[in-house]
Order: structure tokens, then sequence, then C-alpha cells
């Protein structure tokens, strides 16, 4: 039926297996939106609005040929797509339901990275209008309850062949919504949550848009890409672009096969990135079912804490049956030390470190790293190593800007300013703090998630109270 994107990997989560007192990395049941009297800030004075730095593509080419062909002819689900599909000519975008001024924004430059860097011809239709015969995506806000009626798991996802909601439930069950009898793609809908955190509207953009308009799977083993259930890139990185670009290469024709496909990527990467021509490393591999499986119970948050622990442990444990050494390992036993139970802290501890080795000697897997440098710091701070906190938060920092990640960036600010408050740096730390806030409303959603947030962190040191009494 559809491509879709899990909630947000909660990273802070494995503080609590290891004897800690810091929450759930999410914000409050209830968002309170940015338009609801909150000071209106926006992207554009989180992260500078006419430089993004993407990530680039850095592996050989030929082994980029193997991503395109596994995103691009299967579904997340395992089902074959037996033909190559895309959109033919300019398309338009549409909006339906609330918007606010940062999602907006953060619409308006997706766009303008998807014409710059993607080279597709795609603009937001004048007047929200549409001619016949446009191609045409839609991108419709509604309520999470509306979406996760549907599809519990979800965070969002992408469909063909309607143009609304409501045309959408209507043909749940009608063939007509099957990616896989798709050749020509002429209408694509995309259903995002409205009542969820800014940051979280443009993580769901950034995918589902992509998906729409190119390859629909994800692979857990992709460090360099949102194309990835994990979660940790949050917005189109150099190998999403180049993956782009290259399927809409003039080169390619709707109703390929996967052969024909395969046989014309080799000269296409090879033009579209003159670096990546290389001998490229060992093949990954097929990944089996039954890891994908786990793993996605692991980070469902329906499962019971039980069951998701004993999920995440039979992912380590097929991880290393199949002697994996690359990210499927990493993601392994970043899962099992998140979920370690009472008792655990030292095998999560060495869970989150050698995770923390292989994800440096990955591409893109800096990003990963510096969650782990977080889950890092959150330990130093508890344990009053201070300047320990000041060089973990440091090493992270900035990758957390450069993948636009206000959570991220924020929880890293609150920790690097609570370490300097105890270290009697308090002038420092207060202007730090009020330096993250805007990252932290754009990360968590509102003022008061912000505080919940800064508070928690606070508590590791026991300066829950002093904090509320600022």
């Amino acid at each position: 039926m559809s491509s879709y994107r899990f909630p947000r990997l909660q990273l802070f989560a494995a503080a609590a297996a290891l004897g800690l007192v810091l929450a759930a990395c999410a914000p409050p049941p209830e968002v309170q939106r940015l338009s609801d009297g909150i000071d209106p800030i926006t992207p554009l004075s989180v992260f500078d609005p006419g430089s993004p730095r993407p990530l680039p593509p850095m592996r050989a080419n030929a082994e980029m040929v193997e991503d395109l062909i596994e995103l691009g002819f299967y579904m997340e689900s395992g089902r074959e797509i037996p033909q190559f599909s895309r959109f033919e000519g300019p398309v338009k975008l549409v909006t339906r339901g609330p918007m606010t001024p940062v999602t907006e924004r953060d619409l308006d430059r997706l766009l303008e990275r998807l014409r710059g860097e993607a080279r597709i011809d795609i603009s937001r239709a004048a007047g929200n209008r549409t001619n016949e015969g446009d191609n045409v995506i839609t991108v419709e806000f509604i309520t999470r309850r509306q979406l996760r009626s549907v599809v519990p798991s979800a965070a969002c996802f992408v469909v063909p062949n309607v143009a609304d909601w409501e045309e959408f439930t209507e043909n749940r069950r009608n063939p007509v919504i099957d990616w896989t009898r798709v050749a020509q793609r002429r209408q694509v809908a995309v259903f995002v949550p409205s009542d969820t955190t800014p940051q979280e509207i443009r993580d769901c953009m950034h995918e589902e848009i992509a998906q729409g308009l190119g390859p629909l799977n994800d692979l857990f083993r992709l460090t360099d890409s949102v194309f990835n259930d994990d979660n940790f890139q949050t917005v189109l990185t150099g190998f999403d672009m180049l993956m782009l670009r290259a399927w809409y290469a003039p080169e390619l024709e709707i109703g390929m096969t996967r052969a024909q496909v395969a046989a014309r990527l080799p000269a296409i990467l090879n033009r579209l990135n003159p670096a990546g021509r290389r001998s490229p490393g060992p093949s990954p591999g097929p990944t089996p079912r039954p890891w994908v499986e786990a793993v996605e119970a692991a980070l469902s948050a329906e499962g019971s804490i039980s069951q998701r622990r004993e999920s995440a442990a039979q992912a380590l444990a097929l991880a290393r049956e199949q002697r994996w050494s690359g990210p499927r390992l990493a993601l392994s036993l970043m899962l099992s030390a998140r979920l370690a139970g009472p008792g655990e802290g030292e095998a999560a501890m060495a869970a989150l470190l050698i995770a923390s080795e292989i994800y440096r000697s990955r591409p893109g897997g800096e990003v990963h790293a510096a969650h782990i440098d977080m889950q890092l710091a959150v330990q130093a701070l508890a344990a009053a190593q201070f300047d320990m906190v000041l060089d973990l938060t440091e090493r992270a920092r900035p990758m957390a800007e450069r993948t636009e990640n206000g959570a991220l960036l924020a929880s890293l600010g609150f920790m690097r300013a609570e370490a300097l408050a105890q270290l009697g740096r308090e002038d420092e730390a207060g202007r730090l703090r009020l330096d993250s806030m805007a990252a932290a409303r754009y990360g968590f959603g509102s003022e008061a998630a912000a505080q919940a947030r800064q508070a928690e962190i606070a508590r590791l040191t026991g300066a829950g109270i002093r904090l509320a009494q600022r």
C-alpha cells in the first residue's frame, strides 16, 4: 500500500537502563504548536538557511548501484516492485490542512534543495491549484490520531493515485494504491501529522516527498541516508540527492525491469558522481527478514518493555549469527543498550562503545556516533565527570548542526550548560541555555517541552530544584 516512516528513535531511553533518571527523548503527549502564542521561532533562526551542508556521498558508485536497486525495486515489506516507476515531466506540489509558517518555510527550503541538488523540476502550484494532466504531489496535514487509526506504527506515509485523505480512506483496499502496480506516477499523496513537533513534520516531509518522487524502500544498513527506519539522519543527505538525481536520469525509462536499470546505473552514477569511480568494498549481503522484524519490534512503542527487550536481544543474536561487522551490528548493539534491564549497565555501556567505533568507520555514521556521544555525556553528567561532558558534547555538536537536528542540538547544549554550571562557569551556562532554546522549541515542539527537557537534564546532577527556582 504505502511507504511509511517510523516515529523517531528515542535515544535517551538507555539512560534508565544504566541506572539514571532521564526520561525518554520525546515531547509531552500534548504538544503545543509554535503558532499558539510562543515565540515565532523558525528553522531559519536555528540553522543557516543559505548554505545547507548535507553529508556528501562518500562510497564507491558500484556500492551505491546495489543500494539504489534494493531501494527502488523492493517495498519495505519485502515485496518486489516489478518495474521502474517515476514522474515524467514537471511536478506540482499542493498542500492541504493546517500549516504553520515554520512548516511553510521548511517545505519551501526542501523544494529548493530538490531542484538544486537532485535537479528535479518540482515547485508549489500557484494558488494551490493544478490543471488536468499535471503531475501532482499533495501534502496533507492531518492529526496523529487520524493517521495512526490507519497505520498505528507510522509517523507519516505516502500513497499513490489519490488526491487527499478522504480518497485514500475510501480506497484503502483498492489495488489502485498498490505501489507495485505503478509505472508512471501522476498523483501521489503524503500524509503528515500537524500536531507534532516542527522537526518531526520537517523530517516526515523530507523522507515521504522524496519517496513519492523516487525509491520507496528503507534499508537499515544505510548510515548515510534518510531511507533508513533508524531515523538518525533527519534531512535528505548527499547520498539521497544523488539517488534521486540518478532516478530521474534520462537514460532510465518508466517500465524498465530491475535488470535493465541495473545495467544502466553504473554509467549514470559515474557521470553524476566522478568521485565515486573506485573499487567497491565488500557487498553487505542480504538482510534476513527475521532480523528486520526483530529490529522493528524493538523500535516499536506498542510492545511492552520486556517484549521490546526480547526483540532487541533477538536482533543482536541474529546479527552475530550473520557475522556482520557494520551498521546492522551497530544498530543491534545500540538497541540492546537502549533496552537493557536493571543491573546491565556495564554491558550496555560496552555495547554503546562498540557501536560508536563501528559507526565512526562508516560514511554517514558520524551522525549515529554523535547520538552515542550524547548517551555517554548523560552518563558522565550523572557521574560528575563534567570535563568529559564538555568534551563529548563538543565532539557531537558539529554533526547535530550539520544534520539540522534541533532536538539533538538542544540536548547537547543543555547538558553542556549544566556541566559548565557545575564547574562554576554560570555566566557561560546561562548564555548557552538561552542560545539552546530556539533549537529546543523546534525539536521538542513548545516552550514547555523545551523547559521540561532542560529540567530533566538538570536532575542528573541534582540541580532540578535550583533550575525550577530560576
